[in-house]
């Protein structure tokens, strides 16, 4: 299974190539589209696929208004689905590169590496997903086991479309494999914060600056108000972070603005201080009218929230990560893990109970920004690692099934 692996290495990165070239960022349809259709094919491949429609969701637009969001459809492989073992395989194909970005094409570094497009986050990850599941196909105990990959064009801006799907699967299987892309070192991420997305909608009340200030109520100026008591809130709590990260809204120089729209992350280390969270949220919408007491005709109402819960790095996550590391070892790999701020679809995976390891992608880094770039090497490497993990699933050596009950006892 390895040595055929090791015969089509260079096909793994090729593709990978290939698709980097097709833009699918999370708000460009058209490309999520089009990107759909290669994945679709090495997909089949492999078994049967699905294209599953997704609900629309809503976001707030830079003008208050509520606005419904298309996204493409998520792409579902399925194999064995009746086996008493029962694997999940996640990633995503859209990026964070919006339809009109000049960064489309991948390169090779001075120093080897590959530098483009979603080549690390995570259209490289999906090569080795898929290299990894056909080779395993060719194992005399593939028969064991069943699993089910599931590709998202969401998960960027939050998998708000794919969290039902993804609870689903969470909610079915007995270990995860997320193919999120690992440190340009080869190091996992073992625990992760939560984090959430909201956006506060503020009304006020329009008037013109000169003759009639007093009778407007300034929506910009509560947004601010507001954004400084939410940035008040680090610091208070351990490991809880708000990030206030832009304004949209405003009106011409002579009018007193009577829209405004405040986002903001949060990240948080563990279920307990979500409420503690949300409470100092609260207070903070109160800022909307300031000290002063003209909080009449100024309205605020918040939007989103905690879209992936955390996922601590519990003695049942601390030995699956052991048996990735004896499997490692076993091919020459040494494997090492950190804690992340950072969140994924192993969130998601993790809050339906399934233990499991979300970053088996290829080795990279500067991801989100246009240095992007993954180890050529570490195509061939990473597909070796998982499908001997999946071939220690199918005989045992890893148990899933008591991995998961460990997590879920606990």
């Amino acid at each position: 299974m390895l040595d055929a692996l090791a015969a089509g290495g260079d096909a793994i990165v090729g593709r990978a190539i290939g698709w980097c070239a097709i833009n699918s960022g999370s708000r460009n349809l058209a490309g999520l589209e089009a990107m759909a259709e290669p994945l679709a094919t090495a997909m089949g491949e492999i078994g049967p696929v699905e294209r599953i429609k997704l609900s629309d969701t809503q976001e707030v637009a830079a003008d208050g208004a509520i606005r419904s969001v298309s996204t493409s459809a998520a792409l579902r492989l399925r194999v064995r689905p009746e086996a008493p073992v029962q694997i999940a395989l996640t990633g995503h194909y859209d990026t964070v590169y919006p339809a009109e970005t000049r960064f489309r094409d991948v390169a090779t570094r001075a120093d080897g590496a590959l530098h483009g497009p979603g080549i690390a986050d995570m259209k490289g990850g999906i090569s080795v997903m898929l290299a990894a599941l056909a080779a395993f196909e060719t194992h005399p105990l593939a028969g064991r086991i069943g699993y089910t990959a599931l590709l998202s064009p969401d998960e960027e801006t939050g998998s708000l479309a794919s969290a039902p799907l993804l609870a689903e699967l969470g909610a079915a299987a007995h270990v995860g494999m997320t193919y999120e892309p690992a440190l340009a070192d080869g190091t996992l991420v073992s625990g992760r914060k939560g984090s959430g997305n909201f956006h506060i909608r503020i009304t006020g009340r329009a008037a013109h600056a000169g003759r009639d200030f007093d009778s407007g109520r300034n929506a910009i100026l509560a947004a601010a108000r507001i954004g400084l008591a939410l940035g008040a809130l680090n610091g208070r709590r351990e490991g809880v972070t708000v990030n206030v990260a832009r304004i949209d809204g405003g009106a011409p120089l002579n009018q007193v603005p009577d829209v405004a729209v405040l986002r903001f992350n949060a990240r948080l280390p563990d279920n307990e201080a979500e409420a503690w969270l949300m409470a100092g949220i609260a207070e903070a919408l109160k800022e909307a009218g300031g000290a002063e007491g003209r909080g009449d005709g100024i309205a605020a109402e918040l939007h989103g929230g905690i879209t992936r819960k955390p996922k601590p790095f519990v003695p049942a996550q601390q030995a699956l990560f052991e048996k990735v590391r004896e499997t490692g070892a076993l091919i020459g790999q040494t494997i090492a893990w950190a804690p992340s701020g950072g969140v994924c679809e192993g969130n998601n995976l993790f809050a339906a109970g399934l233990p499991g390891i979300d970053t088996l992608g290829v080795r990279g880094g500067d991801i989100h920004s246009e240095r992007e770039f993954a180890w050529g090497e570490s195509f061939l490497e990473r597909a070796r690692l998982s499908a001997l993990l999946l071939a220690k699933l199918a005989d045992g050596s890893i148990d899933g099934p008591a991995l998961r009950e460990a997590l879920n006892a606990r």
